[in-house]
């Protein structure tokens, strides 16, 4: 996989997840827009009900997956021994080998700035600052930049209906895995159970994400063993406090020429002149789009 880019990315012609419906434009004019949809997702472990999320209903096995991973309900040396969608109960069913006790962790719940019902369970905020990130790897701002070429004129769902949210594993100055939701927390769960599935590292990635780097994004991102979170938008105090304790490069308002990096700024390389970015090609393209997020 490695030696190619976006194996996985949106369908913005899937017409499963949206649908045409008619209203009035600015000029009073009668037009027809793509509208994404939303779907409930049950998803158990084990038989046990966990949770039922809102999604576009694309890629239910990995949001399944990934969450439960992304929650510490389901561990790396766990078996995972089936993941099965069921269409007609709109529900994923995850087994694994190890059916432990979670009364106590389902019982401590926060809900999350994410939309689209965001939450953590338990002692994920004790616990994320376990896993190690990799303190040799350097990015350079020159992967930065041709990230956010690549990954913001891809066609996407976002560009079709707008209302989205869109993460993106990558390596080096390859987009890998381009999952969106309606959730920034469903996309980045999506990546999490492709990751799981396919036997991918974190070893050597970055992460990308449209939304806000808030402290769930960080929280998420470290738990699957990332050690560098991009974004387009901007930051919360929390996310960026979580991200120094992680030992995290985090940087934000990555448009164009600009970023901003506020935690980790060690593992960076500057070996990019900005005047050589191009404009934002995501601002360019919405421009010309009715559509906006």
């Amino acid at each position: 996989m490695e030696d190619h880019e976006f194996t996985v990315r949106p369908d913005p012609e899937d017409a499963r997840l949206f649908q045409a419906i008619g209203g009035l434009d600015q000029d009073g004019r009668r037009v027809e827009a793509a509208i994404i949809n939303e779907r409930p997702l049950t998803i158990t472990l084990n038989g046990r009900r966990i949770v039922t999320a809102v999604t576009i209903g694309d890629y239910p096995e990995y949001l399944g997956l990934g969450y439960l991973l992304n929650q510490g309900m389901v561990l790396a040396e766990d078996e995972i021994i089936s993941v099965d969608y069921i269409p007609e109960d709109r529900a994923v069913a995850v087994r694994t080998d190890n059916d432990r006790d979670l009364d106590e962790k389902l019982s401590q719940k926060t809900h999350t700035s994410g939309c689209a019902l965001g939450t953590v369970y338990g002692d994920i905020l004790e616990r994320f600052l376990e896993t190690p990130l990799d303190t040799a790897l350097r990015f350079r701002t020159s992967w930065l930049y041709a990230l956010s070429r690549k990954i913001n004129t891809v066609p996407s769902l976002y560009l079709k209906t707008g209302a989205i949210h869109g993460c993106v594993l990558c390596e080096e100055d390859r987009p890998l895995v381009f999952m969106e939701d309606v959730g920034r927390h469903n996309a980045v769960d999506k990546i999490a159970g492709y990751m799981r599935m396919h036997g991918i590292s974190p070893r050597g990635k970055s992460f990308y994400t449209t939304g806000r780097l808030t402290s769930e994004m960080v929280i998420k991102t470290v738990q699957m063993g990332i050690p560098v979170l991009i974004s387009r938008s901007g930051f919360t105090a929390w996310g960026v406090e979580l991200a120094r304790e992680a030992g995290m490069t985090l940087i934000g308002r990555a448009k164009g020429k600009r970023f901003l990096v506020l935690s980790g700024e060690d593992r960076l390389d500057f070996d990019a002149d900005p005047a050589s970015a191009t404009e934002d090609p995501d601002h360019v393209q919405r421009k010309g789009s009715r559509h906006h997020a």
